[in-house]
């Protein structure tokens, strides 16, 4: 049965990538479902993508359903935006750095709004799969990558695995649906990369001809906020007659040189200033009128009545804190300076999740099933007994105390990190990465702790058969 799964999935593999063969310009066929003329080959290949995998992760998101398919379907709008993109690409030159951010706005947007999906959701039972799709969904920004675009899909695929393998891990002698939902989901990126490879290695391949694409290019949108246009010209002069224009010249001129033949006799008409008329002789003058200037208005340009192009940032709403039991789950959320946290009345079943605590404390007793440390500072956490894993995400400068026993610890994205051992727990396993100063403090007799580093830097090595990794010993 396993052969025969693994020998239909070739098949669709090979179907779709003689579907590509078949609609690209050089391939002529007697059937009527030939692509639309003049499309380019990486349009065309991206077709194939959306019809292929996407569609296939749609499908199962839909029987999924809840909140799997809500975020499903913004994904499936910002693959589209790409592909609006893409269309523009094939047919439009490179326009200039700042015409190119506003050009990839509204595919930003979209990224933005499946992540803060997940953030509005945290309390969703499908929270795993919604994490999946938010730490990988960035990978829509190739676009704006070069030269190397493929390699920062992995990237972003790579930062998926930790919250898919959750996925598998929970579901997979559950619902086989769910399994197949993460094969789907990342299968998506996976083909993207090969797309990537083949057509677009080193970024986006602009036409060379063609106009300039423009910020509307994607959507139509309003202009961005910032000075008012010049006013209109004002009315032309009127005309003057071609007869009477030479004479009036003329005119001037004789008088002008007139004046200039007059001699010692120009002065004649000039005003005689007195003493008492001078502001530095008659100091009473300098209180008639205000400020009297010493000397003429250096030029200053005007300012321009313009409006700030840099919107003011909006407060930020202060999130109020939390600490519930809903359901199984004690939430513990947006606190800060907090340094007397209690749970007491706890069930082996339960579970605890603290997100996004700052400078605080929190004491957990009695037996616990698993706790989660997410995007939290300056935490410290003590707790009893905890028989599932203690998990550290995304955090810095955290201090964890075991007053019990726990048998794993794992640690993910964080910076900082003391774990503070009882002898009853010395057999606990620590599973870290992309992690940094971690510390293991472990009891001595006389009642102090003594501190070992959990190694950050590795040496791996080929011995013929397969990689072999130690740890590094920094010198010095």
């Amino acid at each position: 049965m396993a052969d025969m799964q693994s020998l239909v999935e070739r098949l669709e593999k090979a179907v779709g990538r003689l579907e590509v063969v078949a609609r690209s310009p050089g391939f002529h066929t007697d059937s009527g479902d030939a692509p639309p003329k003049g499309l380019a080959q990486y349009v065309q290949a991206f077709d194939c993508l959306l019809e292929g995998p996407v569609a296939e992760y749609l499908k199962i998101s839909k029987e999924i359903g809840s909140d799997v398919k809500v975020q499903a379907e913004m994904v499936l709008t910002g693959l589209n935006i790409e592909r609006s993109i893409l269309l523009t690409v094939s047919t439009h030159q490179q326009p200039s750095e700042n015409e190119l951010s506003s050009f990839l706005t509204p595919l930003s947007e979209q990224i933005m709004m499946v992540q803060n999906f997940r953030e509005k959701n945290r309390g969703s039972k499908l929270f795993n799969h919604l994490s999946a799709v938010s730490e990988s969904v960035p990978a829509l920004g190739w676009v704006a990558v070069a030269p190397k675009p493929g390699p920062y899909v992995k990237e972003m695929n790579d930062a998926a695995m930790f919250y898919t393998n959750r996925v598998l891990k929970e579901y997979k002698d559950v619902d086989k649906k769910h399994v197949d939902w993460v094969k789907a989901y990342l299968n998506i990126w996976a083909e993207l990369q090969l797309y990537i490879k083949e057509y677009h290695t080193t970024g986006l391949c602009w036409s060379k001809t063609g106009p300039r694409a423009s910020g509307t290019a994607v959507v139509q949108s309003a202009p961005p906020a910032g000075c008012p246009p010049p006013p209109p010209p004002g009315p032309p002069p009127p005309a003057a007659s071609i007869s009477t224009q030479p004479q009036d010249e003329a005119a001037s001129r004789s008088a002008l040189f007139a004046q200039l033949n007059q001699g010692e006799r120009i002065t004649s008409n000039l005003k005689h200033v007195s003493d008492d008329m001078k502001v530095h002789k008659n100091p009473a003058l300098k209180n008639q009128g205000g400020p009297v200037r010493s000397g003429p208005k250096p030029f200053t340009a005007p300012k321009p009545v313009c409006v700030s192009t840099t919107p003011a940032k909006p407060t930020a709403k202060k999130v109020p804190a939390v600490l519930e039991l809903e359901g199984k789950k004690w939430r513990v959320e947006n606190h800060e300076n907090a340094s007397n946290l209690v749970i007491s009345e706890t069930e082996m079943k339960q579970v605890v999740y603290i997100f996004k605590c700052v400078n605080s404390t929190l004491q957990i007793k009695g037996k616990i099933n698993s706790i989660t440390i997410d995007n939290c500072k300056k935490l410290g956490l003590v707790f009893d007994d905890a028989v599932g894993i203690v998990e550290i995400i995304n955090s810095k400068d955290v201090k964890v105390q075991v007053m019990g026993k726990v048998p794993t610890i794992s640690i993910n994205k964080t910076d900082g990190c003391h774990m503070y051992l009882s002898k009853d727990c010395l057999d606990c396993e620590i599973i870290s990465a992309k992690s940094s100063e971690m510390n293991v403090l472990i009891p001595e007799s006389s009642g102090d702790f003594n501190e070992f580093p959990v190694p950050e830097q590795f040496k791996t090595t080929w011995n013929g058969q397969k990689l072999v990794t130690t740890v590094t010993e920094i010198a010095g």
